[in-house]
C-alpha cells in the first residue's frame, strides 16, 4: 500500500504538469526560463511555497521546535511582511523592467561586471548550501520512514547515498527537460499535497491525545510544556552563549528582516516565479497568498515538533533532526505513509528543481551570452541551461551527505552559511533602489567588504555575537563602505526605470488591503503567543 499510494501520487503530479506543458514552446529562453510568462497568482503561491519550504523544514524546524520550542516561529511569520513589500514595491518595478534574473537590474542600475560578480555569487550558493542540505534531509526522511537500507540490505549510509542518487537524478530530469513551467505546476499539486499531509501529522495526534477531541489535545501538549509555545526568545544574542543561540528575539529588528526582504523579494528561485506572471495582478495575487501560506505553515513545521516533545520527551535532544520522521512513522496509517512520501519527495524536488532552474537561468543569460557567445539563439541558450543543470546537480548530489551532523541542527546550518551571500547581495541590491548616489565601484566594494567581514567574524574570528545580529552589523556596514566609497568615485549617470511593455501593470485592488490584513495577523501572533 506505501508503495503503491506513492506511485500513483508521484505518476499523477507528473501527468498533471505534462498535460500542462502539452502545447508550450520550451525551445525559446522566456518560455523554457519564465514559464512563457504565464504563470497564474495560485501557481505562483504554490510553487513559491513549495520551493520554500523542503524537507530542511519538515526536518530540521520540527526538531528545532522540539528542542527549542516556537521561537523560530519568527522564521515564518515575518516572511508576510517581506512578501508585502515585494508584491507594493519590488516585482512591479522587476515587470516594468521587463527582468528575467534579478542580476539584470543590477547590470542596468549599476555595469555587467557587478552582474556578474553576483550571478556567480548565487550560482555558488546555490550549490554550496541549498542543493546539498535539501536532498540529504530529504533522504534522510525517506529512509527512516521507508528504511530503505533495511529494504536493500545495506548500511544505513548506504541507503542515504542511494536515496540521494535517485531523488537527485529525478530532480535534475525534472528540472532540465521541463524548465520552470514543468517545475511550477508539479509545485502548486505538491504545495497543497504538503499542506494537506503535514496538517494530517498534528491533527492525528491531537485526535489521539485528546481522545477524540482535538481542542482537548492541544491543551494536554499545551500543559506538558506551556514554555514551547513560547514565540519570544529569552536567548542571548551577545556575548558568552550567543553563538549557540538558536534565535534571540532581538534579532528581529538587526538582520532578520534584512535576509526576509532578500529572499522573497530577490533571491532568484523564488521571485523568478513573479517574473513569470501573466500580469502585475497575478504576481501580486501570488505573492500575498504566499504571504496567506505562510502564516498558516507553522501548524505543518513546528506544531509537530512540540507534539513530538509530548510523545518522546527529551530522548531525542541529541537527535533532534528523527524527530519529524519517527512521528510520521508513529501515527500515519501504512497506506497514507505512501502519499506522505510522494509529497516530501515533491518538496525535495521543488526546492531542488528550482535552484537548478535558477542558476541555469543566471549562468545562461548573464555569463554565457554575456562573455562566450553574445549571438546565442534561444535554442543554445536552452541547452547551456541544460548542461549547467545536469552539472550542478550531480555536485550537489556528490556534497549532500557531507552536511551530517549539524550540532545546531540542520536547517541553523543552512541559516548561517546563507549569510553569507544573502546580506552583501541584499544590500547592493537595496543601495542600487534607494541610494541613488552609489556608483558601481562602491557596489563592487560593499558586495566585497560583506562577504569578508562574515567570514572574517562569524568564521574565523568567532566572535560572541548571534549569527543574524551579524547580518545587521554588516548591512549597516555594507551601505557605509558603498556610500563613502562613492564619494570618491561618484555616480556618472541618472538611473531611471523604464516600461518595456512585458505585462499589464495594473495593480490588484485588494493588494493594499490583504497587505494590512498580513501585518495585524503578523503582530496579532506575537502578542497572543509572547510569553506565554
Amino acid at each position: 500500500m506505501q508503495v503503491l499510494s506513492f506511485v500513483l501520487f508521484t505518476l499523477f503530479v507528473g501527468v498533471y504538469a505534462t498535460w500542462q506543458l502539452r502545447k508550450d514552446k520550451l525551445n525559446t529562453s522566456e518560455g523554457y526560463f519564465l514559464g512563457g510568462r504565464s504563470l497564474t497568482g495560485i501557481v505562483i503561491a504554490g510553487s513559491m511555497l513549495l520551493t520554500n519550504i523542503s524537507t530542511e523544514h519538515l526536518i530540521g524546524m520540527n526538531g528545532s521546535a522540539y528542542k527549542n520550542g516556537a521561537i523560530i516561529i519568527a522564521w515564518e511569520v515575518t516572511s508576510a511582511l517581506a512578501l508585502i513589500a515585494a508584491a507594493l514595491y519590488f516585482v512591479p518595478r522587476y515587470l516594468k523592467m521587463g527582468l528575467t534574473t534579478i542580476p539584470e537590474f543590477l547590470e542596468q542600475r549599476f555595469d555587467g561586471l557587478l552582474r556578474t560578480m553576483v550571478a556567480f555569487l548565487l550560482i555558488v550558493s546555490f550549490v554550496s548550501t541549498l542543493l546539498p542540505i535539501v536532498l540529504y534531509t530529504g533522504a534522510l526522511n525517506i529512509e527512516s520512514i521507508f528504511d530503505i537500507s533495511e529494504t536493500l540490505g545495506v548500511a544505513k549510509d548506504q541507503g542515504l547515498w542511494i536515496t540521494v542518487v535517485v531523488v537527485g537524478g529525478i530532480g535534475a530530469i525534472y528540472a532540465i527537460f521541463g524548465g520552470l513551467k514543468m517545475v511550477a505546476h508539479t509545485d502548486t499539486i505538491n504545495g497543497f499535497g504538503l499542506l494537506i499531509a503535514g496538517l494530517a501529522i498534528p491533527i492525528i495526534a491531537l485526535y489521539g491525545i485528546g481522545q477524540g477531541n482535538p481542542f482537548a489535545g492541544i491543551q494536554t501538549v499545551y500543559d506538558h510544556a506551556p514554555e514551547k509555545f513560547n514565540v519570544i526568545s529569552n536567548e542571548v544574542g551577545i556575548g558568552p552563549g550567543s553563538r549557540h543561540s538558536i534565535l534571540p528575539f532581538e534579532v528581529l529588528f538587526t538582520g532578520l528582516m534584512v535576509n526576509q526582504l532578500y529572499f522573497w523579494t530577490m533571491h532568484q528561485s523564488i521571485i523568478q516565479r513573479a517574473l513569470g506572471a501573466v500580469s502585475l495582478v497575478e504576481a501580486q495575487k501570488g505573492l500575498l497568498y504566499t504571504g496567506v501560506l505562510k502564516i498558516l505553515i507553522p501548524l505543518v513545521i513546528i506544531l509537530p515538533g512540540i507534539i513530538g516533545y509530548y510523545y518522546f520527551g527529551d530522548s531525542l535532544y541529541d537527535q533532534q533532526d528523527m524527530v519529524y520522521p519517527l512521528l510520521v512513522k508513529k501515527l500515519l496509517p501504512t497506506w497514507m505513509t505512501g502519499i506522505f512520501v510522494a509529497v516530501i519527495v515533491g518538496a525535495i524536488l521543488s526546492t531542488f528543481n528550482s535552484a537548478l532552474n535558477s542558476a541555469a537561468t543566471i549562468f545562461s543569460l548573464g555569463i554565457y551570452r554575456r562573455y562566450f557567445n553574445r549571438q546565442a539563439s534561444d535554442q543554445k541558450l536552452v541547452n547551456m541551461g541544460k548542461i549547467v543543470s545536469a552539472i550542478l546537480a550531480i555536485f550537489a548530489i556528490t556534497v549532500a551527505p557531507m552536511v551530517a551532523n549539524a550540532s545546531e541542527g540542520l536547517y541553523q546550518l543552512l541559516q548561517q552559511l546563507n549569510g553569507l551571500f544573502f546580506i552583501p547581495i541584499a544590500s547592493v541590491i537595496l543601495a542600487g533602489f534607494f541610494m541613488p548616489s552609489v556608483s558601481a565601484i562602491g557596489a563592487k566594494s560593499g558586495l566585497l567588504f560583506g562577504l569578508a567581514f562574515y567570514l572574517i567574524l562569524y568564521f574565523w574570528l568567532q566572535v560572541d555575537l548571534h549569527f543574524v545580529h551579524i547580518w545587521g552589523m554588516e548591512f549597516v556596514l555594507n551601505l557605509i563602505v558603498m556610500y563613502l566609497v562613492s564619494k570618491r568615485f561618484p555616480v556618472t549617470g541618472r538611473f531611471t526605470i523604464s516600461n518595456v511593455g512585458a505585462v499589464d501593470l495594473a495593480s490588484w485592488k485588494y493588494a493594499k488591503p490583504m497587505s494590512l490584513v498580513l501585518v495585524v495577523i503578523t503582530i496579532s501572533i506575537y502578542i497572543a503567543l509572547g510569553n506565554v
